[in-house]
């Protein structure tokens, strides 16, 4: 696919979180610190995950996944940014923007899918308990993520796509430390209506679709624990899946709480400063909140660490 467009533009000028000189070197250690934490915890959940029989199973497939989507998210933004702080050069070309809109898109929609995935997973686990096996099978398992991957994939394919029949005028300055499609649609002089139409319907059906089926999904749980007599049952019950309530508690709080900094504050600054949250802090809180309460992934990691050493 040829990268052009009608204005003939080369580059864009991302500022970044903020642009006060004497805040960059702090910048740079903190985020080159959280991005450092992010690809170890998740890449020790993969390794785990794939060494150790015992987390052969569907729902630390799942969580295997959502690692390498975390990996992905964080690495389609950070590694850019602290270069740009490290060289005090705060251009990115269009090709490389461009090519930014899509990873940032595809693993951050990605993520919505695979939570709602594992909420299935533990919908079976809980709700179906003795068909568990039967129903998440490998070939459903495997149809489910590659499922996901294939319909982010084509979003993301046409989100990207559009941005490319946009023009630019002279002010090319990205008020974010990455090129996020909204940005670039504010910027655009020529009509984004089909571009707006796009990314309504995409978050209406990519993101609004997801979470209907994780709210489905808990409030089944809910019932089903709820019928269950015994108080240890239930603890038992709902230990299966507090992890990944955790994880979705997080992640859609702070996707609201980038939502309603936008609307409601006039400093562009302030979107780019909420959006860490999502794409940079949850990536790295999920290997934390799945493994301090999960026996099995630690035993595994413990396991891990025993064979190295």
């Amino acid at each position: 696919m040829e990268l052009k467009n009608d204005t003939q533009i080369s580059k864009f000028i991302l500022l970044g979180i903020s642009e006060d000189p004497l805040w960059q070197p702090f910048l740079f250690g903190l985020f080159l610190f959280m991005y450092l934490v992010t690809l170890l915890g998740n890449l020790l959940i993969i390794i785990a995950t794939i060494t150790d029989s015992h987390l052969h199973t569907p729902m630390y497939f799942f969580l295997s996944n959502l690692s390498f989507a975390d990996i992905c998210f964080t690495s389609a933004s950070i590694p850019k940014m602290l270069v740009n702080i490290q060289t005090k050069n705060k251009v990115i070309t269009y090709e490389g923007c461009i090519s930014q809109v899509f990873f940032f898109i595809l693993f951050g929609v990605l993520d919505n899918f695979l939570l709602a995935v594992m909420a299935y997973d533990r919908y079976v686990a809980i709700c179906h308990p003795l068909h568990y096996m039967v129903i998440m099978n490998r070939r459903l398992c495997g149809f489910l993520v590659l499922g996901s991957w294939v319909t982010t994939a084509l979003n993301s394919l046409l989100q990207s796509s559009m941005a490319l029949r946009l023009s630019f005028c002279t002010d090319l300055k990205i008020p974010h430390f990455v090129c996020e499609l909204n940005q670039l649609v504010l910027l655009a002089c020529n009509d984004t209506f089909p571009n707006d139409m796009v990314m309504y319907f995409a978050a209406i059906l990519l993101g609004g679709g997801p979470l209907a089926g994780i709210l489905y999904s808990y409030s089944k749980i809910v019932s089903s624990i709820r019928a269950i007599s015994s108080s240890q049952g239930k603890y038992k019950a709902f230990s299966t899946c507090a992890s990944h309530l955790s994880v979705v508690s997080l992640f859609y709080s702070t996707l609201l709480g980038v939502y309603l900094s936008s609307s409601f504050t006039q400093n562009s600054h302030s979107t780019a400063r909420a959006s860490v949250m999502y794409s940079v802090v949850t990536p790295m809180l999920n290997p934390f909140i799945y493994s301090l309460r999960n026996k099995d992934l630690m035993g595994a990691l413990r396991r891990l660490f025993r064979r190295k050493s």
